[in-house]
């Protein structure tokens, strides 16, 4: 099996793969996925072991992180075995994974004991009404306990990701800054993408980072650019100058990253994406389940590498949106 790194034919080397697990969820963020929505059967979804052969496989060819999605990853029964599956892996050094946290109070000591290092917790709002009002659910008090146990577990190293939307979010900054401060959590601010269900993004509902970062500075502490422990990060790292906490800023809009992207993503229903606004995607289920060899797969792999453009063009005129919505692709 050959030991070439996965490389682009913009010599960016990737290392990072991104695998959605289901595309269920238990809420209906509306920024994600629509209200009403169709799941895919059982049947079309990749399996545990189809999972282990690919990461197996992609491990050999340099990918060391692994990123664990959904929809929301812990409505798929008893995903903890599939990170145990992963943690046996020789050359995977991370292994994360990204929840909206209503079901994390239930199953933090499990994940915690199969061998899940890390943990993103998506949380837009401290105020109650507004949590409804974005996920189309209640859960904040859930959220919140899951946080809480995630911490009693041993998770030293959880994120707090918040979408911030214009016209909506502006108030929840503070609040949430100053709980991140007070948990002792890493705060992320993301910015409003084009991949909501009911696409209905537009250009002016982008609360840019950079806007976000200065009301933090002047409301909760001053902030200073901190270091980064991967240039392929999405983020744009700050730390107070009180050395309590750190914020980040993921700006795909406002300041595209693509340049260090080193990220792979894998569908729900095993298809091969090279970028998270691709509008083009590589069958992955299909060679698994007919059997096919690891070169062949490896080959796809490689292709699908080859093909990734040099950006994802959001801030393009010639932007073309794809058709799948953020639950379908994973976060």
């Amino acid at each position: 099996m050959s030991r070439l790194p996965i490389v682009d034919s913009f010599q960016r080397v990737h290392k990072n793969l991104r695998i959605s697990v289901t595309d269920r969820c238990n809420i209906r963020c509306f920024y994600c996925m629509p209200e009403t929505v169709e799941f895919l059967p059982s049947n079309q979804i990749l399996s545990f072991e189809e999972i282990y052969r690919t990461a197996k496989l992609m491990a050999t060819m340099g990918v060391n992180r692994i990123r664990i999605t959904g929809g929301e990853p812990l409505v798929r029964s008893q995903v903890w075995k599939l990170i145990e599956m992963l943690r046996s892996i020789d050359g995977i050094d991370d292994i994360a994974m990204t929840t909206n946290g209503i079901l994390l109070a239930e199953h933090a000591v499990q994940l915690r004991d199969a061998g899940l290092d890390r943990l993103n917790i998506s949380l837009d709002t401290l105020d109650a009404n507004r949590f409804e009002q974005i996920t189309r659910r209640k859960g904040l008090d859930k959220v919140l306990a899951g946080i809480d146990a995630a911490q009693a577990a041993g998770f030293e190293k959880i994120r707090v990701n918040a979408v911030s939307i214009a016209g909506l979010t502006e108030s929840d900054i503070v609040p949430l800054a100053s709980f991140a401060r007070e948990k002792g959590l890493e705060l992320r601010f993301i910015e409003f993408m084009p991949l909501d269900g009911d696409q209905d993004w537009q250009s002016s509902k982008v609360i840019e980072g950079e806007s976000i970062r200065q009301t933090i500075g002047t409301e909760i502490g001053a902030l200073r650019p901190a270091s980064r422990a991967n240039i392929s990060q999405p983020a744009i790292d700050f730390e107070y100058l009180d050395s309590r906490g750190r914020v980040g800023f993921i700006n795909p809009v406002s300041e595209p990253f693509c340049s260090n992207c080193d990220r792979l993503r894998i569908t729900a229903e095993g298809k091969l994406r090279n970028c998270l606004f691709s509008t083009v995607e590589w069958d992955l289920l299909t060679p698994l389940r007919d059997g096919r060899s690891d070169s062949e797969i490896e080959a796809l792999v490689r292709e699908c590498v080859w093909a990734k453009k040099a950006g994802h063009g959001i801030d393009s005129s010639e932007f073309e949106r794809p058709q799948k919505a953020m639950y379908q692709i994973g976060g």
